[in-house]
C-alpha cells in the first residue's frame, strides 16, 4: 500500500478524468493521498475531494507565488477550515525565489503567519521550496516550527540541509525527481534520509517521474519513485512502502 502525500487532483488538468486517474492509482496500489489547496479556488476542491472519498485527505494553505494576494480573511478562513475532520494538514506554505510575482519580505510574512496558525490549530504543515533554503530553515527555527513539524515538500536541495530539517521534526518528501537520471541531489538524499523519515508524494500533475517525464503527473507514479528509492537505499519495494505509508499515518495523524 501507497500513500501519495502531495496531490493537485484539485486543479483544471484533472477535470476531464478525474475518476479515471483515482482508479488507476488504486490499480497502483496508492490508498491514501493528501490534496492539496494552495488558493481560494483550489482550497474548496480540495476538501470536496477529501469529503467524497474515505482515503483523501485535504491540506489548506497558501502558496507563496501567490501570497502578495492573500488577505486576512483568507487566513481567518484557513484558520476555520482546520477544524474540518478531513484536513490533515497546513499548506502548502513557503518561499519560492524562482518567480518575481509576490516580494520576498510578503513571502516571509505569509510563511510566518501560517506557522502560527498551525500551532494555534496543533496540525502539520507542508514546506514549498524553491531558491529559499536558508531563509526557510531560518524562519522554520525562529518560529519553532518544530512544534507541529511537517513536510520538506518534494525535497529538492543537497544532502547538507537534511539533518537541519530532520532535528525540527520535519519529514523528508520525495519525489520524481530521485527518478531523473542526472539528479545527484535527491538520490544522495534518498539515500541518507533515515526511513522512518521519509515520505513519497507525485505533485502530481507536475514532475512525472521517469520514463513518464514531461507529461502530467498522477498519483499512480507515485510507484515509481517508491521503486527507485528502495533501489537506491538496497532495501525491498515492501519495505519503502510500508515505512512511507506508516510515516505519513504517524504524522497526518490518520487511523487506517
Amino acid at each position: 500500500m501507497l500513500f501519495d502525500t502531495h496531490v493537485h487532483l484539485n486543479i483544471d488538468q484533472f477535470d476531464e478524468d478525474r475518476e479515471e486517474v483515482m482508479r488507476r492509482a488504486k490499480e497502483a496500489g496508492v490508498e491514501y493521498m493528501v490534496v492539496v489547496g494552495f488558493d481560494r479556488e483550489t482550497i474548496p476542491k480540495a476538501l470536496e475531494l477529501a469529503e467524497t472519498n474515505p482515503t483523501i485527505y485535504a491540506a489548506v494553505g497558501w502558496h507563496p507565488v501567490d501570497a502578495i494576494d492573500m488577505k486576512t480573511e483568507d487566513l481567518e478562513w484557513i484558520e476555520e477550515l482546520a477544524s474540518h475532520p478531513k484536513v490533515a494538514a497546513i499548506g502548502e506554505m513557503g518561499l519560492d525565489y524562482h518567480w518575481d510575482k509576490s516580494p520576498k519580505d510578503i513571502q516571509k510574512e505569509v510563511l510566518r503567519k501560517q506557522i502560527d496558525l498551525a500551532k494555534r490549530v496543533g496540525l502539520p504543515i507542508i514546506i514549498h521550496n524553491r531558491e529559499a533554503t536558508e531563509d526557510i530553515i531560518e524562519i522554520l527555527r525562529e518560529e519553532n516550527a518544530a512544534e507541529v513539524g511537517g513536510i520538506m515538500h518534494c525535497y529538492n536541495d543537497s544532502a547538507e540541509y537534511v539533518q537541519e530539517c530532520l532535528d525540527m521534526n520535519f519529514y523528508i518528501s520525495l519525489g520524481g525527481p530521485v527518478t531523473f537520471k542526472n539528479a545527484k541531489d535527491p538520490k544522495e538524499v534518498a539515500k541518507i534520509v533515515p526511513l522512518d523519515r521519509l515520505l513519497v508524494e507525485t505533485d502530481c500533475p507536475f514532475l512525472a517521474p521517469h520514463p513518464n517525464r514531461g507529461k502530467r503527473n498522477e498519483p499512480a507514479y507515485v510507484k515509481l519513485v517508491a521503486e527507485k528509492i528502495a533501489e537506491l537505499k538496497e532495501l525491498s519495494f515492501e519495505e519503502v512502502s510500508d515505512a512511507t505509508t506508516n510515516n505519513a499515518f504517524n504524522l497526518f495523524k490518520i487511523k487506517p
